[in-house]
């Protein structure tokens, strides 16, 4: 029987590793550890979830994205150009937040933090980008857990390792030490190989706007709501517990050590695993199916949640937990990438796959200031309870997302 993992064993999926690595790092640098380095300046937990909304760029990153597909920097091509320059960004930016104080100024800290975020949110339409030139359709699910894992291992370093790092370090040297750390991304455009060219792309900057959306509707007409209703709900209940965590966690008692070598190192092997078992299945047995099932799992990650509340600083527990509930978000994570991947044009992947993963971080980006509302009027234990029911329509609309296939584009 083929061995059903040997589609990883490739140097492109080291490659989109690799990318996926320097794609993530900033992530949690402008969010979740931020918001720890917040917590200890003695932030309130209400202004520490507002800080969520610095995400946003994540959430609008399709207003800039048809300036990726519009012009072409002149070395190393297309998409390898944009990496290499955007990647140097991201590390002036972590360099530069390394050197401020949130007590001190937190509004100058959050002024920081956006502009980092900017850049990395620039940084992901490019990847994104390249992920679904360069990828065929026998390998987007693979390629999406390959990209996962990158992007997960590069959440344990700038999360877990930092916060370990934060319990024995100034804040100033984890975020130097971060910086370096973002040449591994590098190393990933060096040796990526640049996609070959097909469609045209956009001539002027009015058509790299207009024609991403006119070739979406084209292609497939009323079902476009649909679809875009899809991208926004199906990830929505985790997304939206993402904004609340890291105060949760240290609410319930964990210390940073905890949360970074147990909660982050916990979600980092489940997305492996998860991100691995994910891609083979949905290789075997195809995006639409496995969208569906992979959805009902992913609910285990509100309901996880909601039982470490109630179960309280048990460390054993809050293992078992996430891994149960990382597993299958991860699962459902790599049959979401592929099915929008699928939804491109290799043209315009830059602008569409910016607006498709613009639309999946909605629930944290949009609505995530909103968490601590509903901690505030139902606890942690009300505020995921509820969050269960976010979850519900994303997986309806899945199935009927899925049943229409595009026309030829024009």
């Amino acid at each position: 029987m083929r061995n059903p993992f040997a589609i990883f064993a490739s140097r492109r999926m080291g490659v989109i590793f690799l990318l996926g690595f320097g794609s993530g790092l900033p992530l949690a640098l402008s969010g979740q550890t931020a918001q720890q380095w917040l917590y200890d300046a003695k932030i309130d937990v209400k202004t520490i979830t507002t800080f969520a909304s610095i995400g946003l760029p994540y959430t609008l990153k399709f207003l800039w994205a048809p300036l990726v597909d519009r012009y072409t920097l002149p070395f190393l091509g297309r998409r390898r150009g944009w990496l290499l320059v955007l990647q140097l960004a991201v590390i002036a930016g972590i360099v530069a937040m390394s050197q401020l104080d949130p007590h001190a100024d937190a509004w100058t800290f959050a002024i920081a933090a956006l502009v980092l975020a900017t850049l990395s949110a620039t940084l992901d339409i490019v990847v994104d980008a390249y992920n679904a030139d360069i990828l065929d359709v026998s390998q987007r699910a693979a390629g999406s857990a390959a990209y996962i894992m990158g992007y997960r291992t590069a959440m344990l370093t700038s999360g877990a390792l930092a916060l370990v790092m934060a319990d024995h370090a100034a804040w100033s040297a984890v975020y130097l030490t971060m910086a370096g750390a973002m040449a591994i991304g590098i190393v990933g455009t060096l040796l990526a190989e640049e996609p070959a060219r097909t469609g045209r792309p956009p001539r002027t900057i009015v058509h790299a706007v207009v024609e991403p959306i006119s070739d979406f509707f084209k292609r497939y007409r009323s079902h476009v709501v649909v679809l875009l209703l899809f991208g926004a709900l199906y990830k929505f209940a985790e997304q939206f517990t993402q904004a609340v965590t890291q105060p949760f966690y240290r609410s319930v008692g964990f210390s940073k050590t905890e949360i970074g070598l147990a909660a982050k190192l916990t979600v980092f092997v489940a997305f492996a695993v998860g991100g691995a078992l994910g891609g083979s299945l949905v290789a075997r047995h195809g995006v639409k199916r496995m969208l569906v099932v992979f959805g009902f799992l992913q609910l285990l990650v509100p309901v996880g949640y909601l039982a470490i509340a109630y179960a309280g600083h048990d460390l054993t527990f809050l293992v078992v937990a996430l891994f149960i509930e990382y597993t299958a978000s991860a699962m459902a994570g790599t049959a979401f990438s592929a099915a929008l991947m699928g939804m491109t044009s290799p043209a315009f992947s830059a602008t569409q796959m910016a607006l498709f993963t613009a639309l999946a971080s909605v629930g944290q980006r949009v609505f995530g200031r909103f968490g601590g509302d509903l901690i505030g009027a139902y606890g942690y234990k009300g505020m995921f309870a509820i969050t269960i029911a976010f979850g519900l329509p994303g997986i309806a609309l899945a199935y009927f997302a899925m049943r229409r296939e595009p026309a030829q584009s024009a």
